[in-house]
């Protein structure tokens, strides 16, 4: 019986999970992270505004596993060895036939200062205290803003920023307080979300000036304080900052021969196999892969490379060579609490649809239907 070892128990390492089941029942899965449970991390958008309270993003997986016919090994990956047959972890070593790498990104926490700024996809904690922030502010200035890797400016996961942003000026109007606000946007990029295509950075800078929110756009950012963000070109106040680093690799990596890319994320090929390692593969934001430079850091992109690395690795299972490659394609809708904008981009067409109350019942939908498989 072969075993396959994932890490991780985000959207690529799930997905794994149940493409392994569908096309090898027989084979024997243990998956390794700190707690058996899923973070819903899109949802956490509408915890500040109450649609969410984030407690009720947390699936317990747990009865997941046992359907499955999953082992979990509440631990933590620390190394790897024999070419990537003996994955080493907080709780002992785990032997493979065949290994997955789906672990995420790490935050890049170098920027002076970032202790004052909230990063808000680093969890339920992070998203509470956002709320919990903003409703004991009576007035004040919020800063919202993300950068990217230097090295790896795809290393990047921006687009939560402008829901926090115009899903929080939704709140404020709701609420009767917005006109005791002044909110403000900031990224080092002249035209921030250009992965988005440029009809949707048109569209967001548009909506932005629209709801009155000021952008602080096209230079390097210098660093935070408790009441002010600093660029080479200004400083403003801020009395709330909210921010999204850039993204790279996983401590652990460094403890290993896995090849790396500028970034520091596991270089990959189109078929999601590690180059030097056999029958490794990665899946999601701890993988740098060939294609676009806007190929996107979200949920839907780790869904599909963990098919293919899936399709691979069996294939290899098989004695077969692995020649299943992932489609590059961006599709998400940028929410405001109360509607939202529809975008869809790959390698043919870039569609951009305008804001629509439909869109952000459909992204609510889709949240249901999604979970609904862990639950």
């Amino acid at each position: 019986m072969q075993r396959v070892t994932i890490v991780g128990s985000g959207f690529a390492a799930l997905t794994s999970v149940i493409e392994l089941r569908k096309r090898a029942p027989e084979v024997e899965i243990t998956l390794v992270s700190r707690r058996p449970e899923f973070v819903y991390y899109p949802g956490l958008i509408w915890v500040p505004c109450g649609l969410r309270t984030g407690d009720d993003l947390v699936i317990d997986l747990r009865p997941f596993f046992e359907h499955m016919k999953v082992k979990h090994l509440a631990g933590e990956a620390t190394g790897l060895k024999n070419g990537g047959r003996l994955l080493e972890t907080t709780h002992g070593s785990v032997e493979n036939d065949g290994l997955i790498i789906a672990s995420g990104g790490r935050f890049i926490k170098t920027l002076p200062g970032i202790e004052h700024a909230i990063v808000p996809c680093e969890g339920v904690v992070a998203a509470k205290e956002i709320r919990d922030r903003v409703r004991a502010m009576d007035g004040g200035h919020i800063a919202m803003g993300f950068a990217s890797n230097p090295n790896e400016p795809s290393a990047m996961r921006g687009g939560p920023i402008f829901e926090f942003l115009f899903g929080l000026d939704s709140q404020l109007r709701r609420e009767g307080r917005r006109d005791r606000f002044s909110l403000h946007f900031f990224s080092p990029a002249e035209r921030p979300g250009n992965r988005l295509g440029p009809k949707a950075v048109e569209g967001l800078l548009a909506e932005m000036a629209r709801r009155g929110i000021q952008t602080h756009l096209g230079h390097r950012l210098k660093g935070f304080s408790e009441t002010r963000v600093t660029t080479e070109a200004e400083e403003f106040a801020a009395d709330l900052i909210l921010f999204m680093p850039g993204l790279t690799g996983n401590a652990w990596f460094d403890a290993t021969d896995l090849p790396r890319s500028p970034g520091g994320l596991i270089k990959a090929d189109a078929q999601c196999r590690v180059p030097g390692f056999e029958r490794v593969y990665v899946a999601g934001d701890a993988g740098s892969f060939p294609g676009p430079d806007w190929m996107p850091k979200q949920g839907h992109m780790a869904d599909l490379q963990a098919r293919a690395a899936v399709r691979n690795l069996l294939a290899e299972f098989a004695g077969k060579k692995p020649t299943a490659s992932f489609r590059v394609e961006l599709l998400c809708i940028v929410d405001t609490n109360d509607s939202g904008m529809l975008v869809a981009r790959n390698e043919r067409f870039n569609l951009v649809l305008p804001s629509l109350r439909l869109f952000h019942w459909f992204k609510r939908m889709f949240e249901w239907m999604y979970l609904n498989r862990y639950r």
